[in-house]
């Protein structure tokens, strides 16, 4: 009784403490550095008449073979999307360089180790998004730890699709997050009109072989390591205001990277597998429309979700974007298109199947300072085989989501 009477106080605590945190917003957590929780929290009823990869709900991206033809329609309710995130703000160590540091975290690190529970969807598991140190002086930024890689680029506006965007791995919007050092130069000063940065990473190397359960010839990518080499990314970003209600920004970003499809130990012809993108994107905010997109093409890069996210010697091509406008203060309207257009013999050559991907979407949202509802319709055909053949998926979504 006296251990459970003591568990309740520190729980109680522990309650009371975070509540008080989160109601300050930044917190001083010593030696001279203080801690700002921000985040959201995102809820989504939906119904589909499909089941989608990579999941249903929050994160569909596009329809699983084969078509359903009877009793398809399904729902839920999904909160996968609430994030936390922690960003430290820390002392200047040397000079005016200044040290911090970010943690970010949201919940599709899956539904808990038993898989036929009944009670696994009301439990979402955390996953960590980023971890990394940073290191500042105002112009130089290097940041160590996991990030997203440059070629992770805009993102759709979607309420229900928020951790998962529209178009991700599925309709030419890739991208992924990796360990590595990541440095942003700036190039322009605080007055300048244009504003102007580049960005260099070099990043921990990714593929999905050789498989280490049928060869010892690997390195067990699970187990923190991978039969690759670093992969390396250069950014250079632009922007600026067009008078007080508008924004454009731009950008071009190039990846290159090597993979030992062969493992360590052993050795074949042509094992070593080049991995090369280039990708361009644009957002213009002009009073209240909205106009972004991304396009890319590139070359073995199913690491970055790029080939409809299939890995292989796959040449591939994709991009989308996306028209908005506000209609009132708090009424908007938004569409979307994307497509996803690898190479069909590079595709069925490599033992993959997905030859070609598009998507459609739309959302009507309503919006009031930092709580936002949405309703949201997708649809998604995919092509599939060397008979191409067609599977299609709709998704209606209805959502919450309140920044803090």
């Amino acid at each position: 009784m006296r251990s459970m009477v003591r568990s309740t106080v520190v729980a109680a605590c522990v309650v009371l403490w975070a509540a008080t945190a989160l109601a300050q917003s930044t917190v001083n957590v010593g030696s001279g550095a203080t801690l700002t929780f921000k985040g959201f929290i995102s809820a989504t009823a939906f119904g589909q008449d499909q089941s989608f990869t990579f999941g249903n709900g929050q994160n569909a991206e596009f329809p699983v073979t084969p078509q359903c033809k009877v009793d398809c329609w399904f729902g839920g309710g999904d909160v996968r999307n609430t994030r936390l995130t922690l960003v430290f703000d820390g002392p200047k160590v040397v000079g005016d360089w200044k040290v911090g540091g970010t943690i970010e975290m949201d919940f599709f690190g899956g539904f808990g180790s038993s898989t036929n529970s009944a009670f696994v969807d009301q439990q979402p598991v955390p996953r960590l998004r980023l971890g990394y140190a940073q290191i500042s002086n105002g112009s130089t930024t290097i940041q160590i730890g996991q990030q997203w890689s440059p070629l992770f680029g805009y993102t759709a506006l979607s309420l229900s699709h928020i951790a998962f965007p529209l178009g991700y791995g599925a309709a030419g919007d890739i991208g992924w997050r990796f360990p590595g050092i990541f440095i942003t130069q700036k190039l322009t000063g605080k007055d300048s009109s244009v504003n102007a940065d580049l960005q260099v990473a070099g990043m921990s190397g990714s593929w999905n072989a050789p498989d280490c359960a049928t060869t010892t010839n690997c390195v067990n990518y699970l187990t923190a390591g991978n039969a690759t080499w670093p992969q390396g990314e250069v950014r250079f970003n632009l922007g600026g205001k067009m008078g007080d209600n508008s924004t454009w920004s731009t950008y071009i970003v190039g990846h290159i990277d090597s993979k030992d499809t062969s493992g360590v130990g052993s050795s074949k012809p042509n094992d070593r597998l080049v991995g090369s993108a280039v990708e361009i994107g644009a957002k213009f905010q002009i009073g209240p429309f909205l106009l972004q997109g991304n396009g890319y093409t590139g070359h073995a890069i199913g690491q970055q979700f790029a080939a409809i996210t299939q890995f292989g010697k796959i040449e591939s091509t994709g991009g989308w974007f996306q028209l908005g406008f506000d209609f009132t203060k708090n009424w908007g309207l938004y569409g979307f298109w994307g497509l996803d257009d690898p190479k069909d013999s590079d595709v069925i050559g490599s033992g993959n199947t997905r030859v070609k991907n598009q998507m459609y979407a739309g959302m009507l949202r309503w919006k009031a300072g930092p709580f936002a509802l949405g309703l949201e319709y997708l649809f998604d055909r995919l092509t599939t085989g060397v008979a191409k053949t067609t599977t299609i998926g709709h998704q209606l979504a209805l959502s919450a989501l309140y920044n803090f």
